[in-house]
Order: C-alpha cells, then sequence, then structure tokens
C-alpha cells in the first residue's frame, strides 16, 4: 500500500481559561526530529508558571512557525507535524481499516476544531492508552472533551468485560492478572523511549525535562560588574510586583504570637500522623486553619478592588508563595475553608510534590483569594511582603523562636513567633486589619493538646 505525507498543524492551546497567550520559552524538537503522540514539543511561558506543549499525534516534526522568546495568543498555529497517510488502498481494506479504526459517527457540519486537544485530555487519554483520532468529539467544531474520553472508556471497559467471559473458561483458576489484550490493541506499536531509562521523565511544570538553564552571564573585560539576562519568568515576576506597588497603596502591621501550645500538640501528633497519613505535619498547616477561621469573621480580608466597588469573594482559596531557585510561585489550596487540618496537611504536600516533580499545572496556580507565605521557614522573623496582586492582603508566619515573656509578672521561656501582614489601604484600615490579626493571634493561641486535627 502506498502512503504520501501530509502537514498537520499544531496551534497553542488554551492551558486555562483566563489564559490569552503565551511565550514560546524552548523547542525541544527540531525539524527532522521523529515526534510520538504526547510527547513535549516545546516548553511555553505564561504569567503563571512554565508548561510543556505535547504532540497531538505521531510524526515527523516539520517546520517551526513562532521563535523562541516570541510572544504568540490562543490558537496561533506553532509548528506542523508531518504525518504518513494512506494514498492508494483496495476498497475492501480500506473499508476494513476504517471498520476496524474509526467508532460510528454522525457527520458533523463543522470539523475544523477535531484535532485540538487540551492537555487534560491529553493527559487523560494517555493514562488510559487511546488514541484520541478513535475518540468522537461532541464538542464545538467536533473537538474532543474529557466527557468525550471518559465515555470512551467506560465503553471499552464494558467491551472488555463482554469479551472476558467466554475466555474465562479456558483461563487457569490460579490466573488472576487482568486481559490486557485490549489494552494492547490500542498503544501505539514500536515506541522507542527518547530518553534514557535512568534519566526521571518530567512532563510538566517547573522542571521540565532537563535541569533548569543558568542565566547567560556576559564579562566584560577590566571592568567589575557582570550582565544577567533577565529571563521571561523573571520579566513577569518583576511586571506583576511593579503593579502591585505602583497600583495598591500598601499598609503593613505586625503581631506576636505565643505558639508553646502549638508546638506542644505537633510534637505530641506529628510521628503517629507520618505513620498514618505518610507525610509530615507542619506547623503551616495550623496556621492556614487559624487564618481561614480569622477570615470567616472577617470576609473582607477575602476581597478585590474593583474601582468603583469591593468584590467580597465567597470562596477562601489559600495562596502559599512558594520559592524556587529563580522565581516565586503562588499554588492554591481550593475551598480551604472546608479542609481540616489534617486536610490542609495534605493539601501542602500535594502541592509540594507537584513543584519538585514538575507537575505543577496552572489550575493549580489560579482563583486565590489570600495569600499566606512561611517566611519562617528560612529563619526569617520581620518581613514586609508585596500583595500578591490584585488580592487585598498578605500575611507572612515568622520563625518560631524561645524568648523570654513575662506572664503574671513572672519571665518564662515561651516560643514565640511574629505575624506580619501587607494590606491593601483601599479596602482594608488598621481597625479591621488589627481585629484580624488579634483573631488569628486567638486561633493560633488556642491550640491545646485536646485539639482534633480530624
Amino acid at each position: 500500500m502506498l502512503s504520501n505525507r501530509t502537514l498537520n498543524d499544531v496551534v497553542m492551546p488554551q492551558l486555562a481559561e483566563s489564559l490569552v497567550s503565551a511565550t514560546v520559552g524552548k523547542w525541544l524538537k527540531k525539524p527532522g526530529d521523529p515526534v510520538e503522540q504526547y510527547e513535549p514539543i516545546c516548553e511555553v511561558i505564561t504569567d503563571k508558571v512554565n508548561a510543556e506543549i505535547p504532540s497531538t499525534l505521531d510524526g515527523i516534526m516539520g517546520e517551526l512557525l513562532v521563535q523562541e522568546g516570541e510572544e504568540i495568543a490562543v490558537g496561533t498555529v506553532i509548528c506542523r507535524i508531518e504525518t504518513e497517510q494512506a494514498a492508494t488502498a483496495p476498497v475492501n481494506e480500506a473499508c476494513a481499516v476504517l471498520s476496524a479504526e474509526t467508532p460510528d459517527t454522525e457527520v458533523h457540519g463543522d470539523d475544523s476544531l477535531r484535532a485540538r486537544y487540551s492537555p487534560a485530555v491529553q493527559t487523560l487519554a494517555a493514562e488510559h492508552g487511546i488514541h484520541l483520532q478513535s475518540v468522537t468529539g461532541t464538542g464545538l467544531g467536533g473537538r474532543v472533551t474529557r466527557k468525550d474520553v471518559l465515555r470512551y472508556i467506560e465503553n471499552q471497559d464494558s467491551a472488555n468485560s463482554a469479551s472476558a467471559a467466554p475466555a474465562a473458561v479456558q483461563t487457569p483458576p490460579l490466573n488472576t492478572q487482568p486481559q490486557v489484550a485490549p489494552v494492547q490493541a490500542i498503544v501505539t506499536p514500536g515506541v522507542i523511549p527518547t530518553v534514557p531509562s535512568s534519566e526521571p521523565v518530567r512532563h510538566s511544570g517547573l522542571h521540565l525535562t532537563e535541569t533548569p538553564r543558568i542565566p547567560t552571564i556576559e564579562v566584560e573585560g577590566g571592568r567589575s560588574e557582570y550582565f544577567i539576562d533577565v529571563t521571561p519568568i523573571r520579566n513577569t515576576i518583576a511586571t506583576r510586583m511593579r503593579q502591585s506597588v505602583s497600583e495598591i497603596p500598601h499598609g503593613w502591621m505586625m503581631i506576636e504570637v505565643d505558639v508553646t501550645n502549638l508546638v506542644q500538640l505537633r510534637n505530641k501528633l506529628k510521628n503517629e500522623f507520618k505513620q498514618k497519613e505518610g507525610i509530615n505535619l507542619t506547623y503551616l498547616a495550623f496556621v492556614l486553619k487559624a487564618v481561614v477561621g480569622a477570615i470567616k469573621d472577617y470576609p473582607i480580608m477575602n476581597s478585590v478592588w474593583a474601582v468603583d466597588k469591593i468584590i467580597v469573594k465567597r470562596d477562601i482559596n489559600l495562596s502559599l508563595a512558594v520559592g524556587t531557585e529563580d522565581s516565586v510561585l503562588t499554588p492554591v489550596i481550593k475551598n480551604a475553608d472546608q479542609k481540616s487540618i489534617a486536610g490542609l496537611a495534605r493539601s501542602i504536600e500535594d502541592l509540594a510534590s507537584k513543584v519538585r516533580a514538575g507537575k505543577l499545572k496552572l489550575d493549580d496556580m489560579q482563583g486565590g483569594t489570600f495569600t499566606v507565605n512561611n517566611t519562617g521557614s528560612f529563619g526569617s522573623i520581620l518581613t514586609q511582603p508585596i500583595i500578591n496582586y490584585p488580592q487585598a492582603a498578605i500575611l507572612t508566619f515568622e520563625s518560631i523562636v524561645k524568648r523570654p515573656v513575662v506572664i503574671n509578672d513572672m519571665i518564662a521561656v515561651r516560643s514565640m513567633a511574629n505575624l506580619c501582614l501587607s494590606l491593601d489601604h483601599r479596602i482594608l484600615d488598621g481597625v479591621i486589619c488589627g481585629r484580624f490579626m488579634q483573631r488569628v493571634k486567638d486561633n493560633l493561641e488556642g491550640y491545646t493538646l485536646d485539639t482534633q486535627v480530624y
């Protein structure tokens, strides 16, 4: 059977609902390189996080239409991938191929978006070894949605269960392994790994398929200075920080908290919690719980400025300021007010694991309404943070230090920590913030050895 080559456009996908553009940071494939479906072909930089764009099909990398460092809009064609396509075939054979590989579908008037797959759809298909060309798309322009993939998986599981019933008669009683033939039938044959097995394969997030590049340094002879290239992500951070400082009139206050009871409670629970949950019970989980309780009492803290009105958010989504080698990220714990201390600890560990594994997604970075920063992990005792625009406030939890404290006219050694708050003075004033900080203080000092974390 003869074949010819066709060029397929690859467009910049909409990685998040609010994303309208992204910058191509680096091409991972060059023209002429073999490309497998779901294999990353380039790194892109957004205003939130770095990500990788996967290939939507198998083939050979063709022309690169966008240069590294170029910002493009969502939907722009970034490159082309060359694939083989059957040119001539006997009629009976062609019909057999179509009946075997293409599900019965209705003819749609518009299939212009049929070949565009979102990262969520591609990830789900990759996890179940599904070729998206075999899935019927019911979305706009014939696009395949997550529901389409889930429906395909459900139908496939039903078919596998029906076909496994007669085979079970011939299967030895001791063999309880599930039949894998149906899965093998949909896996692309001849897939060859593109990286050595000794190296971890990372598909998305901060640390991609290689060690982050060190900024280029140019040294001019005879001068006592050198220059560091500004990376796109550093430029984005600079833009956001300048926007926050220039648009938001920052106020600042600090309060001292006695966390002796909290230290004793954590010391009592941390080993048992580690054995039960497999993760560490950190002070931050208790702090977040105290902050959530205070925001419930003073919901104006959970708001944004909208020129002619103040928008108070009903959902409490806590952003956590996380520093990496060359940037600061703010992944979000969604609906933090609905979580227990243990639930918050699991959420913290989940986000930390995603950062370490390089699997932080754009959705993990969006929707934050109030930011908490654990600067005490660096040994800091006082911090004046910049507000995470456009939120109304940011709170830092400083290092826990043993200090002499006067209690009932007697000196005692207590575990003390400072809480620092930067506030948007257009929305918040000293009175409301003072009461909010006092409520956080009361919540933290209210922990006892009988406090439940579940």
